[in-house]
């Protein structure tokens, strides 16, 4: 009995996808992740639970269930998240290798979105396709700590900047739909040990613009062990 428990556990997480943990997810439903642009799910601002994005610089976490992906971060103040929804790319893919919770700290939003209603959409190019979830936020000025317990990375999972032309095709020209992040957001986790492997091509230089000094001591500090 323990050995069928044990495989059928195996089994579900294998045809598991990924969890949008924060901001928490509008609906999860494993077999229609794959439905764009919010796992088959539509934004409802009237019952949606709606949750503080910092524009300044804020977490995105996910648990990935594959052992390799590639996350886009993006979002719309179209709150039906409608197929006329005008997607801006808020950070540069990044590549995770490593099957577990991820937490990218320091995301921005352009500043003129605070005071306003948004859907915050994670996209990531797994083995099995492209995954959706979506979160219903309001946008808010200033910057949120890295230190909240929602931002934990598994000691297994590293992360590099990448380009990926799969998601690429979600948001546009990437060069000129990137938020920008001129925040002067230090908002980093304190307690790293994980190493993190991280480089950065010409693509997603020119993503980050100028401060991709900054962004990329983000993504470095992000991962670290349980």
């Amino acid at each position: 009995m323990l050995k069928l428990t044990a495989l059928l556990a195996a089994a579900s997480l294998a045809n598991a996808h990924f969890v949008l943990s924060y901001p928490p997810t509008i609906g999860f439903n494993d077999d229609k992740e794959d439905i764009g642009p919010c796992g088959g799910f539509t934004p409802d601002f009237a019952t949606d639970n709606l949750t503080d994005f910092f524009v300044g610089g804020d977490n995105i976490a996910t648990n990935l269930l594959h052992a390799q992906g590639t996350w886009l971060y993006r979002a719309t103040l179209d709150e039906t998240a409608g197929a006329s929804a005008n997607w801006t790319k808020l950070f540069p893919e990044v590549l995770q290798s490593g099957l577990g919770k991820f937490c990218q700290p320091s995301v921005t939003a352009p500043a003129a979105w605070a005071g306003k209603k948004g859907v915050l959409s994670v996209v990531v190019d797994a083995p099995d396709g492209l995954l959706y979830q979506c979160a219903s936020v309001n946008f808010v000025a200033g910057a949120a700590s890295a230190s909240q317990d929602v931002c934990t990375n598994s000691s297994s999972v590293t992360a590099a900047f990448t380009t990926d032309a799969n998601l690429a095709s979600l948001t546009g020209d990437s060069s000129s739909t990137t938020a920008s992040n001129t925040s002067t957001s230090t908002a980093s986790p304190t307690s790293s040990t994980a190493a993190a492997t991280s480089s950065v091509d010409s693509a997603a230089g020119r993503a980050a613009g100028s401060v991709v000094g900054v962004a990329l001591a983000a993504v470095l500090g992000s991962v670290f062990m349980l």
